[in-house]
């Protein structure tokens, strides 16, 4: 090239060059210049800021939970990519299915993390996820009646241990057994729950009662008695206990009456705890303990399609006499899957795993959206604290521009390697 065509170049690439320079080369070199600074900016601290992301309790939470997005989320949604890919090409529906799963892409993560925080919410008739765990709970485990329901002292119940009432006096044949209690909003009563029933002396040889919710909404009524308006505690359980032992059990009917046989007769009736104990509400999904996890899962639900989508790209270039010729020689499809159709990806897998990795060092939107601000401590990535360091009233610009230092350095092995393995690509 002649000196006139390398000033035509230099020309051209000038603006590129300036731009380059005044959005990543100046920035990056004002971060690093920050960060040896202390939070005013006029004094010199030396590694003091990089000492405090490893001291400070918060910060060293934000570094080892991006150690746990860069370990987990890629790997996650890079393998359910690979299944899904591999999976839709024997489906006739396959292009349907990989849109479908492609679709949360077109969102913001700003949309993903309030979807998600909707998703994630204890309250099961607002949270699918809780909506979904506390229907399979309930389907194997049987839920509590009547949670908080208690007897007042003026009743003839008292407590039996371990959350249970017992009755103050053996039950006898032919006298009813009365089994009053309170707690329980009348809107909250089951909705096919009857007027109690006046007790009244059953047939020969039973232990006979009503239990019945002792509370007239609007006001009147007299305790240990069965009044009007008052309704029956149907489903209750009621044992009879005879040292110790249960000797019969039965539920009571909609009307809240009950009949026991004639193995009560001189037993203590127990109303046992599973009667009263709170009803089960889910998981908490954005608790402490498990809110990495419950982002990590939304971003899964984000990236799988796109890792699917690349993944099954390459799943198209991959020759197809090799499989055959694996199955002709008796490999079966597993071993097709692990020693022909995976070594032949390993480009592309290393391709969406490394652009993944590099996109979770930088996740922000989901962690701050979702988590709510009780567990965001816990939640905590260093991109967030890189934004709750550097903004505010109590920011510190040193501390900040330490962590954008950071997560850079954190991010030049992931690119040297993804350039290295590029080049190696271009070569064959």
């Amino acid at each position: 090239m002649t000196g006139t065509r390398k000033a035509v170049a230099a020309g051209f690439l000038l603006p590129a060059l300036v731009l380059l320079g005044a959005l990543v080369v100046y920035p990056v070199g004002y971060s690093v210049h920050r960060s040896f600074f202390d939070q005013s900016g006029n004094g010199f601290v030396w590694f003091d800021n990089y000492a405090e992301i490893f001291t400070d309790e918060a910060i060293f939470t934000a570094v080892k939970n991006n150690a746990i997005w860069v370990v987990f989320a890629p790997a996650v949604a890079t393998a359910l990519g690979l299944i899904f890919a591999v999976l839709t090409e024997r489906i006739r529906w396959g292009t349907a299915f990989k849109l479908v799963l492609f679709m949360p892409m077109a969102i913001s993560m700003l949309a993903a993390g309030i979807i998600f925080r909707l998703v994630y919410e204890q309250d099961p008739e607002r949270g699918v996820a809780n909506a979904v765990w506390v229907g399979v709970h309930d389907t194997f485990a049987e839920s509590s009646v009547f949670p908080r329901a208690r007897p007042l002292p003026v009743h003839p119940l008292e407590s039996g241990g371990g959350g249970s009432f017992v009755t103050r006096e053996p039950a006898a044949v032919g006298t009813p057994v009365l089994l009053p209690l309170v707690g329980v909003a009348p809107a909250n009563m089951p909705s096919d729950a009857k007027p109690a029933a006046a007790p009244a002396q059953g047939g020969e040889g039973e232990v006979t009662g009503t239990a019945w919710l002792d509370f007239t909404r609007g006001g009147g009524g007299q305790p240990n008695a069965v009044d009007p308006k008052e309704l029956g505690l149907k489903g209750l359980k009621i044992e009879a206990v005879k040292d110790g032992e249960v000797v019969a059990s039965t539920r009571a009917g909609p009307d809240g009456s009950f009949a026991l046989p004639a193995a009560a007769d001189g037993a203590q009736l127990r109303l046992p705890a599973d009667n009263f104990r709170e009803q089960y509400n889910g998981v908490s999904w954005l608790g402490p303990s498990l809110v990495t996890p419950a982002i990590i899962g939304s971003y899964v639900w984000m990236w799988a399609g796109f890792a699917m989508v690349l993944i099954a790209a390459g799943l198209a270039s991959v020759p197809r006499e090799l499989m055959e010729a694996a199955r002709v020689d008796g490999a079966n499809e597993w071993q097709v899957f692990r020693r022909i159709t995976v070594p032949l990806l390993a480009p592309v897998l290393s391709v969406v795993l490394v652009t993944l990795m590099i996109n979770v060092l930088k996740i922000f939107d989901l962690v701050y959206i979702i988590a709510p601000g009780s567990a965001q401590d816990d939640a905590n990535v260093l991109a967030l604290q890189l934004y709750r360091s550097s903004f505010g009233t109590a920011a510190d610009l040193g501390v900040g521009s330490a962590i954008a230092v950071l997560l850079l350095l954190l991010l030049v092995p992931v690119m040297v390697f993804d350039i290295r393995r590029t080049r190696r690509e271009r070569r064959r």
